[in-house]
């Protein structure tokens, strides 16, 4: 199964017998706002008009505990997960899809959190609302109570000793800009660098200029010559967990499999006892 769909494949399935659960997951990344300038407000920006449908999940309300040691967006209570999930309608027997303003990092971390607990068909809507041509509505809807219940994947989760392995014995992708890794800038976490043994993978070389994913096999062209070889295990990172599922993303439209370390950057960085290389090579 694709792990995104187009505009136009959404609109012929919502129109159809079976329509998707539609969740709207429109976010950003909080950073320093300029004297008088607003912060960015998802669900304001829904109320203001959404796919016809779509019920709004506030990324950093319900797909993420809150900021502490194990990360900026540490994984959320599971139950507590799932309970918002079935509040947005969803059920384990009916498919998913899910957007948010057109940068898929958001979007992508719903994706992840869905499809690592057990859901067999969740998609994202390549290029997100922007990509929309239909019509948006405001009108709130209000779904039946779904059934989905959320059972974690012994695969496809790292921890933080488990990408340090895995930067050994297989390819550890770091998701963030170049100048995180190496090492230069570091406008959010303690400090900069990356992960020893960490390759520099930046998520936004996976998209084109509209936000849209690049062709399956220029990703999977692109992957492998980062590492991922046939038979090569994969984990990704990012800062803290959200652009780094858009690369898990990317690599599934590839066709590789990868784990996501959630904890991220934000995590590995606040420990003083993890090593942090420089640089642009990996060691």
């Amino acid at each position: 199964m694709n792990a995104i769909i187009s505009a136009a494949e959404l609109a012929t399935d919502l129109s159809g017998e079976r329509p998707p659960t539609l969740l709207d997951v429109r976010w950003q990344l909080s950073v320093a706002k300029a004297a008088g300038e607003p912060a960015f407000d998802g669900r304001a920006e829904y109320a203001a008009g959404h796919v016809p449908g779509a019920v709004f999940v506030d990324l950093d309300a319900e797909l993420a505990a809150a900021p502490g040691p194990d990360g900026r967006h540490p994984l959320p209570d599971i139950e507590e997960f799932g309970a918002a999930m079935r509040r947005a309608g969803v059920s384990a027997k009916v498919p998913v899809i899910v957007y948010d303003g057109g940068q898929g990092w958001a979007a992508a971390r719903a994706w992840w959190l869905l499809r690592w607990t057990g859901h067999p068909d969740v998609r994202v809507l390549d290029g997100g609302l922007s990509a929309w041509a239909g019509d948006l509505s405001v009108d709130v809807p209000t779904p039946a109570e779904g059934d989905f219940q959320p059972v974690p994947e012994p695969a496809g989760f790292l921890d933080a000793d488990g990408a340090a392995a895995l930067a050994r014995s297989g390819v550890l992708f770091d998701a963030r800009a170049g100048e995180r890794y190496r090492g230069e800038v570091e406008p959010i976490d303690r400090v900069g660098g990356h992960i020893p043994g960490a390759v520099s993978a930046p998520t936004m070389q996976n998209v084109a200029a509209d936000g849209r994913f690049l062709p399956a096999e220029e990703l999977n062209a692109r992957f492998r010559a980062l590492g991922a070889d046939d038979g090569t295990e994969v984990g990704v990172y990012c800062g803290s967990g959200v652009s780094g599922a858009h690369e898990v993303l990317a690599l599934a439209v590839a066709g590789i499999p990868a784990a996501l370390y959630v904890g991220s950057w934000s995590q590995w960085s606040s420990d003083p006892s993890r090593p942090v290389a420089v640089g642009p090579d990996p060691q």
